[in-house]
C-alpha cells in the first residue's frame, strides 16, 4: 500500500528539476521556507485511502509566483502574475500527464489560482486525483 509521503515523493520527483520555476520544489505543507517569495512548487497530500485497492486520493501542486504591480483605473496595484502562473502550471500539468508509472493513475483534476497575502504571492492549486492499483 501507498502512504501519502509515497505519493508526495512521486508528485516530489516528476517536478522537481524539470520545471522553469525560480525556486525550489517542496514536499509536505511545512517544506517551504516561512515568507518565500520565489517561485516555488509544493506538492502535499489530502487524503489516501488505506487498505483497499485501488487506493483512491487527493494531492496539491501548488506553485507560487510573486505579483507584479500595473496601473489599473489610474493607481498602481499589485495583480497576480497570470502569464508566468499559466506557464508553470502547463509545465505541471504536462509532465504530471506524461507520467507513465505501472499500476498509477495520476489525473489531473480542479484548478484554481489564490491569493496569498502574507508573501504577496497568488498560487495555481492544482488537484491530483490517484487511482493506485498495487500495493
Amino acid at each position: 500500500m501507498k502512504t501519502t509521503f509515497d505519493t508526495d515523493a512521486i508528485l516530489f520527483s516528476l517536478l522537481n528539476g524539470k520545471m522553469s520555476n525560480k525556486g525550489g520544489c517542496y514536499a509536505g505543507d511545512d517544506s517551504r521556507p516561512e515568507n518565500s517569495t520565489a517561485e516555488d512548487v509544493v506538492v502535499n497530500t489530502i487524503d489516501l485511502s488505506q487498505d483497499t485497492l485501488p487506493q483512491i486520493g487527493t494531492s496539491n501542486i501548488n506553485i507560487y509566483v510573486s505579483d507584479t504591480s500595473k496601473k489599473i483605473g489610474g493607481k498602481m496595484q499589485v495583480s497576480a502574475n497570470r502569464p508566468r502562473l499559466k506557464a508553470l502550471a502547463n509545465e505541471a500539468l504536462e509532465l504530471v500527464r506524461n507520467a507513465n508509472i505501472d499500476g498509477l493513475m495520476i489525473i489531473p483534476g480542479k484548478m484554481t489560482v489564490m491569493y496569498e497575502p502574507n508573501t504577496k504571492q497568488h498560487f495555481a492549486n492544482i488537484r491530483i486525483d490517484w487511482n493506485i492499483q498495487v500495493e
